[in-house]
């Protein structure tokens, strides 16, 4: 008997104010894979010791292993990361995401807390992307993801439109697949509610072989889980590549005018298995 497949990786992350406890346990129900609690950017400096205090007391009520509370905490050499950091050796934290990744030390530290503790290292810099793979060969690393905004701004763009992050994003891509990682995350849309902007973006982010994305309102989710399910057209040329496969028992077969090979029908094969499993999650 086959071993079953592997659980998919998440692939919508939630982010939620950590200083709107009101919003924690809707966010839980919202379908989201995960959800970010953020004591980071989301929180006013004056208001982060209150939301940090709010979040402790709400993660000590919760079972050990809650399986999808991710916590962003404050960047390493900011006010409150220590505090930050004590937090997440409550048991309720399934994964801490570390803000403006540059070293795999603050990533090790963070693991130290406890064994099963995981770290999502947001990279949001220039050096931070120079040390992408050097991040995600940590054995405390469980994902990357991307950090486009602060890039940005990191970089000095101006004007920038998303596709002229594409080569940082490739390095993400690229550092995740030689390190054996999931693919990584892809960043925020911040156009809440443009469609055609967010669907623009969850295709550009599978196109170069992200395979999740940080979402900032539960109404983003779900076109970005749609966007990564394979569409009509997709699927009907997997079905006739492998049904023409099929039938060649082995000879050499054209589909559409493009020849058949290992790599053309293993990426057909993909798509139909990325269907049934979307259909059955």
């Amino acid at each position: 008997m086959s071993a079953p497949p592997a659980p998919r990786p998440p692939r919508t992350y939630l982010f939620v104010p950590a200083n709107r406890p009101d919003r924690y346990e809707r966010a839980l129900a919202s379908g989201a894979d995960a959800v970010i609690i953020d004591l980071e950017d989301a929180v006013a400096p004056d208001h982060k010791a209150t939301a940090r205090q709010t979040l402790q007391q709400w993660l000590a009520a919760r079972p050990a292993g809650a399986p999808r509370v991710v916590v962003r905490i404050n960047a390493p050499g900011t006010a409150g990361h220590g505090d930050d950091f004590a937090l997440c050796a409550l048991p309720a934290v399934r994964a801490v995401m570390l803000p403006k990744a540059e070293r795999t030390d603050d990533a090790s530290a963070i693991a130290a807390l406890r064994p099963d503790l995981r770290v999502i290292a947001l990279v949001e810099s220039a050096l931070g992307i120079a040390q992408a793979r050097a991040l995600a060969a940590s054995p405390t690393i469980e994902r990357l993801a991307f950090g486009n905004l602060d890039l940005a701004l990191d970089l000095g763009l101006r004007g920038h439109s998303e596709d002229d992050l594409a080569p940082y994003r490739a390095e993400l891509v690229l550092a995740s697949r030689l390190a054996g990682l999931p693919a990584p995350i892809d960043g925020v849309t911040t156009a809440i509610d443009d469609e055609a902007v967010l669907r623009a973006d969850v295709q550009r982010a599978r196109r170069l072989g992200f395979g999740a994305k940080l979402c900032i309102h539960p109404k983003q989710l779900p076109l970005v889980r749609a966007g990564w399910l394979p569409n009509a057209a997709e699927l009907a040329w997997a079905q006739r590549v492998v049904q023409a496969a099929g039938s060649a028992e082995g000879a050499a077969v054209a589909v559409d005018g493009t020849m058949v090979d290992a790599p053309v029908l293993q990426r057909a094969q993909a798509l139909l298995d990325e269907a049934a499993a979307g259909a059955t999650s």
